[in-house]
């Protein structure tokens, strides 16, 4: 019976290499030698990796392949899905070698399962790789974190270039995200009579492009038995990676996918919620809070500094109110410079009105003043009663928090007392005096006998 089963072994091998090609639409019943974390899902999806770290998977055609000359064609489909939006490693490998078990200590993360630190490199590996790389390694001089390299012996590529397919129909390069999650599918075509090797890529579904991606001139030697398959490994950053469907020819042109039959592969993964990070999220609150108190102080003290004082008597009488704001800023703030001088009670300073562009003297009693709230109203219902040409008439008043300011005709002459007490050249001679003091009692005793009579 051992002896039967050895002899099935011996054929099916001796078929093998003899066979020329074979096509795999789907995976399903494929009997692909698996290594790592390989696994063929249900539906014949080849899994080289999933999101586990720093893993490697890889899957071989089960038995090994007599290459009569070095002239082979493949082709396949992959797909790889990223754990992380936009970040993932480390990819996948194309690859032929002479045993499988050479790959028996290759590493994961940039070595992609194929080699390791001693072995990257050697002349006497005998290994071809067309690499799928989505990590920017410098120790292997990587071009980006998206390329397609001819790796032989080394990962360090012979040739590289930004992973793009050439668009027949417009003529010109279009870029394609290896990371996308989408399906793209690979050509390779090596002539061992031009010597001449070939690598094109394109969309899945799309028809095979005639400018390739790469196409250089090769002598890779290839003979005897060779294992074709693939390898690939994740790191730090891992990702999903697929294969849906793989056709190989040694010795012509390798025989066309069908479509229909690929499984497809999960879809792109969307961007993970984001947990809240209360180390950042608490210092922000309170930065906007007090951010919120500053501006609410600022905003009061602000409203404070034009905020008055209103009270019912205030309706009693006459004299016209003014707001502070607008005192404020007739005077320019209070400036020095405005100040006519220092009175009864306070001091007086020079203003124009915002509304009226009119020319005031606003009489600012000091906090010090002994002037209290009655006499103030006793002064704003005496001097708003009476009028008289000689007389500096009362236009208005404020009251704020603190100040008390009566807002009067400005003078431009002076007062009266400026020219009866400086000891500059006297203006106004006795007669002039006395006249200017009967006109007043005259118009004050007539003022009261008006009074008496109503």
């Amino acid at each position: 019976m051992s002896i039967l089963v050895y002899m099935v072994i011996i054929s099916s091998i001796a078929i093998a290499e003899n066979q020329n090609q074979f096509v795999y639409n789907g995976f399903h019943g494929s009997n692909l030698h698996l290594n790592g974390i390989a696994k063929i899902h249900p539906n014949g999806l080849l899994e080289l990796t999933n999101t586990s770290y720093q893993q490697i998977g890889r899957a071989f055609f089960p038995f090994p392949i007599k290459f009569n000359t070095s002239s082979f064609s493949t082709t396949f489909v992959f797909a790889i899905v990223p754990k992380l939006p936009k970040l993932g490693g480390h990819g996948i490998t194309f690859t032929i070698s002479p045993s499988i078990e050479f790959f028996n200590r290759a590493l994961a993360n940039q070595y992609l399962g194929l080699f390791n630190i001693t072995s990257n490199g050697h002349p006497t590996n005998r290994v071809f790789a067309i690499e799928l790389d989505t990590m920017k390694n410098p120790e292997f001089e990587d071009i980006d974190d998206n390329h397609v390299g001819i790796d032989i012996n080394s990962l360090q590529s012979y040739v590289s270039a930004p992973a793009s397919y050439y668009s027949d129909k417009e003529k010109e390069n279009k870029a394609l995200r290896l990371l996308s999650g989408k399906p793209v599918q690979l050509w390779i075509d090596y002539d061992e009579r031009d010597m001449l090797l070939n690598v094109t890529m394109a969309p899945f579904g799309t028809q095979k492009p005639w400018l390739p991606l790469l196409s250089t001139n090769l002598n890779l030697s290839m003979s005897g038995s060779m294992h074709v398959g693939f390898s690939a490994s994740t790191g730090s950053v891992p990702s999903d990676q697929y294969i849906l469907g793989w056709s190989f020819n040694k010795s012509g042109q390798s025989q066309s996918l069908d479509y229909a039959k690929l499984p497809p592969p999960p879809p792109p993964r969307s961007r993970p919620r984001a947990k809240p990070d209360f180390r950042v999220a608490v210092p922000s609150v309170i930065s906007c809070l007090l951010v919120i108190t500053f501006i609410g102080t600022a905003y009061k003290m602000w409203i404070r500094r034009y905020e008055e004082i209103r009270e019912d008597w205030e309706h009693e009488y006459g004299p016209h109110r003014f707001s502070y704001k607008d005192l404020y800023n007739a005077t320019k703030g209070f400036k020095g410079r405005e100040l006519l001088g220092i009175g009864g009670f306070g001091e007086v300073y020079k203003g124009v009105l915002p509304s009226s562009n009119e020319q005031v003297a606003i009489k600012r009693v000091s906090h010090s003043s002994k002037l209290g709230m009655k006499e103030f109203i006793a002064e704003i219902a005496t001097m708003g009663r009476l009028r008289h040409r000689n007389l500096v008439q009362l236009l208005g008043y404020c009251r704020r928090k603190g100040e008390l300011l009566l807002v009067y005709d400005f003078m431009a002459n002076g007062s009266l007392d400026t020219f009866l007490f400086t000891n500059e050249k006297m203006n106004l001679n006795w007669s002039k005096e006395l006249k200017s003091l009967k006109e007043w009692l005259h118009h004050l005793f007539t003022s009261m006998k008006i009074g008496n009579k109503l």
